[in-house]
């Protein structure tokens, strides 16, 4: 992965064919938090979206959640959200990480109705699943132990 600052911006994205769930968080604080959801089906609708959040956020990376089946393996949307993550790279020049995302439009789903929220009733409900999705899967590569806090000093451990 190219050099991201410590404390630089993350953007990350649920994608779907329908609406793209989006996260922010931050290197430093490796924290999570629901950000968007962009609508509609039309790819020029979308990455105009996506600009103005790269504009705005000037993230230094871009996480997407990558599914597929409960083992592991790809089906349809695992190759459109690599496409997906494929565009993003080429489209903005940032580094774009593919993250597992098995089960976090569940997990979402559970947190909304936990919180007594609708969980997946009717659009709104189904928007805020999916930044929520976003988050759970920014979250994650946070966390991951192998995910460096300082990923501008390469061989460099941390503390």
């Amino acid at each position: 992965m190219a050099a991201t600052s410590p404390d630089a911006t993350v953007l990350a994205f649920d994608f779907g064919t329908q609406r793209i769930g989006v996260a922010v968080g931050n290197m430093l604080t490796r924290m999570a938090h629901p950000l968007t959801t962009i609508q509609g089906e039309r790819n020029d609708e979308r990455f105009a979206a996506i600009a103005a959040l790269v504009a705005e956020w000037q993230p230094g990376t871009l996480v997407v959640g990558l599914p597929t089946h409960a083992d592991g393996s790809a089906h349809e949307m695992t190759q459109r959200a690599q496409r997906f993550a494929r565009q993003l790279d080429g489209r903005f020049g940032l580094p774009v990480v593919l993250v597992d995302e098995r089960w976090t439009t569940e997990a979402a789903q559970s947190a909304q109705e936990a919180a007594g929220g609708s969980g997946n009733t009717g659009r709104r409900g189904r928007a805020a699943r999916d930044q929520v999705a976003a988050q759970l899967i920014l979250q994650s590569w946070f966390d991951e132990p192998d995910n460096p806090k300082d990923t501008n000093a390469p061989g460099v451990p941390n503390p």
